[in-house]
């Protein structure tokens, strides 16, 4: 029998307020009031400590000590006004009147996905700046944003991959409220809202879970540290806090669907795997419109998407990197890490890939030292989400330099064309779609201990990095988040309005685009992608000469004046187009 969710945290019911906290191995578990009374908790079952008291309400402040020890934040917080190591505040979430009543979701093969940080997309660095943007992302042509983590973390300023404070939104980018009107103003705008949450480790500094039960376990490591303990001893606490977790963000703030960071570091030997579990509990749980479960995950593992019933894990699409990794190879150069994998990338390569959904599925991976992949072939496209960048793929660079820093205006644009056209899930990195000039860095805000072993892990972590001269910025100088900030100028001087009206026309043209494929590779460096009626000639490199199908009109080319200050259109015959430099075309069949 599943649990009745919520458990965790302090829930306002009439005119008292319950407390409830897992805190398995305490012998006492007391609920220190702000300006109030101390209070026992009762052991209920598993672990479960509860009271229901009358002397706190709504924005009542509390602490709970275990023992002698605390008094800590409530790991399950709804809010943390005065940051992660602060006291926690109780939260009403029936308070908000939503005004979403009428909104039915995004079907999954409509989702065109724009990642943002919220600290960094805009000036103000709030729930309420992402806010006054929202028009401008529906007529971009995106239909869902996704917000990095807005879990609270330690400090003013971090991407988000720290969680402290699982279920309070981040203290700096508002209250709790704050992100409950993005989320109404977006589906009111007819925008779906995807969260990006972290069930795979502990962050290094203010995440006090682990002080109240073992969330942690010694018998495996991730790049963060020890992993979260999904199948040893108490394990079914953990699993049931991550749950409610989630079903926290579906349920209480109205998201339309969960970014899972790294479930290939999520260690678990157990039947049913955590993620089978989680996606039952959010089948079993969530009403309303359809929910998005997508997993990141660089394993392309076809269990991922697989029903329940079938061995599977339930959810509703993974992250392919397979795509991005190749179109860097061939039109940026890249040759280090796990672009080694990719070394001798082709066009007909990309068109597996796109064909296909990932590329990789049980060859070896020289990065790896093993097999890497499962077949594909049980996998729907719209169930791989596919990108060009990513704040991954950016931020994680040296000086967080994006794609435009590496490939000429032309490629960028005619990648730019092939990624709005595949039958995958697109997503979009803030700023891609004006090639916006600002980096995205690497940014924290640690405090005096931990912060110095941050910055000198980062710079080592590039030490060796070929071709790179420069210092590594200092993720804890206040500089690499201001340099990350985008620039809403930016989209309205050239070069930058050239590309957005780039991207304004290949999303509106999505919807055109038929549910059939035929992609194919004519050279090493070109390929030809139909969709019925529409046609797409993709060059990457140099020049080409690519056939048409007969009797097309052009749609667009990359090469437009509108597009780019400075064009080399493409010559037309009956048939063919040539390209002078990378460039892509899209014509319709008469």
């Amino acid at each position: 029998m599943s649990p009745s969710f919520p458990l965790h945290g302090a829930h306002p019911h009439d005119d008292a307020v319950t407390f409830c906290v897992w805190a398995p191995a305490a012998d006492a578990v007391t609920l220190a009031l702000g300006g109030g009374p101390s209070l026992p908790l009762s052991e209920t079952e598993d672990g479960l400590f509860a009271c229901t008291t009358d002397a706190a309400g709504p924005g009542t402040r509390y602490r709970f000590r275990l023992g002698d020890e605390g008094p800590f934040p409530d790991p399950a917080a709804r809010f943390q006004p005065e940051g992660v190591h602060g006291p926690s505040e109780v939260i009403a979430p029936d308070a908000y009147e939503w005004g979403d009543a009428d909104w039915n979701g995004i079907p999954r093969e409509d989702l065109v996905v724009y990642e943002l940080h919220v600290g960094a997309f805009t000036e103000a660095g709030t729930f309420d700046g992402v806010r006054e943007q929202l028009a401008y992302l529906r007529d971009l042509g995106v239909t869902a944003i996704e917000l990095m983590p807005v879990h609270d973390f330690p400090g003013a300023r971090n991407w988000g991959y720290d969680p402290a404070a699982w279920f309070a939104p981040a203290h700096t980018y508002g209250r709790p409220e704050a992100l409950r009107r993005l989320v109404d103003a977006a589906h009111q705008t007819g925008l779906a809202v995807i969260l990006d949450v972290i069930y795979n480790h502990l962050g290094p500094d203010g995440a006090y879970a682990n002080a109240f039960g073992p969330f942690l376990t010694d018998t495996s490591e991730t790049p963060w540290g020890p992993a979260i303990n999904l199948d040893g001893d108490g394990a079914a606490g953990v699993r049931r806090f991550f749950l409610d977790n989630a079903l926290h963000w579906l349920r209480e703030y109205h998201v339309d669907g969960l970014r899972l960071d790294a479930t290939h570091a999520l260690r678990d030997e157990s039947d049913p795997h955590f993620l089978a579990e989680l996606s039952a509990a959010v089948g079993e749980h969530v009403d309303g419109p359809e929910r998005h479960l997508i997993a990141e995950d660089r394993r392309n593992l076809n269990r991922l998407v697989q029903p329940r019933d079938d061995g599977g894990y339930g959810l509703d699409a993974v992250w392919s990197d397979d795509l991005h990794h190749q179109l860097r190879v061939l039109t940026a150069g890249d040759t280090e890490g796990y672009y080694r994998d990719y070394q001798d990338t082709t066009a007909a390569d990309i068109a597996t890939s796109i064909r296909d959904g990932w590329f990789f599925r049980g060859e070896h991976s020289e990065h790896l030292g093993e097999p890497r992949g499962t077949d594909p072939g049980p996998v729907a496209r719209t169930e791989c989400v596919v990108f060009i960048q990513n704040h991954d793929q950016v931020g994680n660079r040296p000086t967080g330099n994006r794609l435009t820093g590496d490939v000429s205006p032309a490629t960028y644009r005619a990648l730019s064309v092939l990624l709005c056209v595949v039958p995958e899930v697109p997503l979009l990195f803030m700023g891609q779609e004006w090639a916006a000039s600002t980096p995205f860095q690497f940014f924290t805000d640690h405090d005096e201990e931990l912060g110095p072993s941050v910055t000198e892990g980062r710079r080592d972590e590039f030490a060796d990095f070929s071709g790179f001269e420069g210092a590594v910025p200092d993720p804890q100088a206040p500089v690499p988040f201001e340099r990350s900030v985008l620039d809403w100028e930016e989209p309205t001087r050239p070069p930058h309005d050239g590309v957005l009206a780039l991207y304004h026309d290949l999303l509106a043209l999505r919807p055109r685009l038929g549910d059939e494929l035929t992609v194919e590779a004519p050279s090493d460096t070109t390929l030809r992608l139909e969709r019925p009626p529409i046609h797409v000639a993709v060059n990457l490199e140099g020049t080409a000469d690519l056939d048409l199908a007969s009797g097309t009109s052009v749609l667009l080319h990359t090469e437009q004046a509108g597009y780019t200050p400075a064009p080399r259109p493409p010559a037309f015959t009956v048939e063919t187009v040539s390209f002078s430099r990378p460039g892509a075309v899209v014509v319709r069949a008469e």
